[in-house]
């Protein structure tokens, strides 16, 4: 029998686009790169560049951290794009229409375009999925999401951490998995991306409302409570969406909740603590030096539900306190005052 030929080329490496240098889509170019990728990142300023090709480190978010040596920076999309296998979008969820817009014309004919925002958009009430869609002109099968308890300074550590992949298409999760896949960072892969980027973008809001208990200082008890009926209006909205409810006891759903309500490192959870310790709207803003997400999106969460006939009190409450200027113990109060019910509606 004739041994095949092995003695031809090696399959070139997966190539990787990265737009966005922040703390997120710095943490995920480390993780493509320790799982053999080449990663190209994206970033709008030059001397950020400049630094992760020279010093290997970010030094607005990881001055302690050397990035692998397959990880380079630019400033031109198109030279960050070329001939990429994904295309990893890691900028604030409010910003994607605009930014993906101006680079369509660069992207890759066959990219995979990943989502690493977890957020809804306002005025559209869209997913970011459907916005990448809508925006990039591709179809479902050609665009995935990367969620689940991920905080950036832990991944860069390199500390154990579990994610989900999930795109409708089954075996492009499983190329995007396999292209992630390191001793430290193990994903699972999804097809519900319905579910999965409700879990993400619903868990800020969560954790808004938690980082107000906390700054209030109101308890374990409160904070337990508050998880497990904001776990609830999640999936009250997946249900009305078509989303598959075992999602939400998954690592899209329960694990980013419970991550972004207990870590100091949640910039939400920070975010509401400022808020529940009596800072201002503005005064938080000012002292935040990342996008709390939640921020914006409680008012696009807000609206989606409405659409959908929805209820979700909790939601509304932090609508009302972030965005009305409704004090605290006003909302809290409120909020414990409503009619009692049968736990499981």
């Amino acid at each position: 029998m004739t041994r095949p030929d092995t003695s031809g080329p090696a399959a070139r490496p997966v190539k990787a686009a990265v737009f966005g240098t922040g703390s997120w889509g710095t943490a995920f170019g480390m993780v493509l790169a320790d799982a053999g990728c080449q990663v190209t990142l994206w970033g709008r300023r030059q001397e950020v560049a400049d630094a992760i090709n020279t010093t290997r480190t970010n030094p607005d978010y990881f001055p302690g951290t050397r990035l692998p040596e397959s990880v380079r920076a630019t400033t031109d999309p198109a030279e960050a794009a070329r001939d990429a296998d994904f295309t990893v979008l890691a900028v604030p969820s409010q910003t994607l229409r605009g930014n993906l817009a101006a680079w369509v014309p660069d992207l890759a004919a066959d990219t995979v375009l990943v989502s690493l925002m977890k957020g809804i958009e306002l005025g559209s009430a869209k997913r970011m999925s459907e916005v990448v869609q809508e925006v990039a002109g591709v179809p479902e099968s050609r665009v995935a999401v990367v969620t689940g308890p991920n905080l950036a300074k832990e991944i860069v550590a390199r500390m154990p951490a579990a994610a989900v992949v999930a795109c409708r298409d089954e075996a492009v999760a499983q190329r995007l998995q396999a292209a992630c896949h390191t001793p430290y960072f193990r994903p699972y892969t999804n097809t519900d991306v319905v579910g999965c980027e409700l879990g993400g973008a619903v868990k800020n809001v969560i954790g808004l409302a938690v980082g107000i208990a906390d700054g209030m200082g109101l308890g374990d008890n409160a904070k337990g409570s508050l998880i497990t009926r904001g776990l609830a209006e999640t999936t009250r909205l997946g249900l009305a969406m078509g989303a598959d409810p075992l999602t939400f006891s998954g690592l899209a759903g329960l694990g980013d909740l419970v991550a972004t309500c207990s870590s100091p490192l949640s910039r939400n959870h920070t975010f509401g603590t400022n808020l529940g310790r009596g800072m201002t709207l503005q005064e938080t803003i000012a002292v935040t030096k990342q996008t709390a997400e939640g921020v914006k999106s409680c008012e696009s969460v807000l609206d989606l539900a409405r659409r959908h006939g929805v209820d979700m009190p909790i939601t509304e409450t932090v609508v009302d306190i972030v965005h009305e200027g409704k004090p605290p113990m006003v909302a809290l109060k409120e909020l414990m005052s409503r009619a009692a019910k049968p736990e499981r509606r």
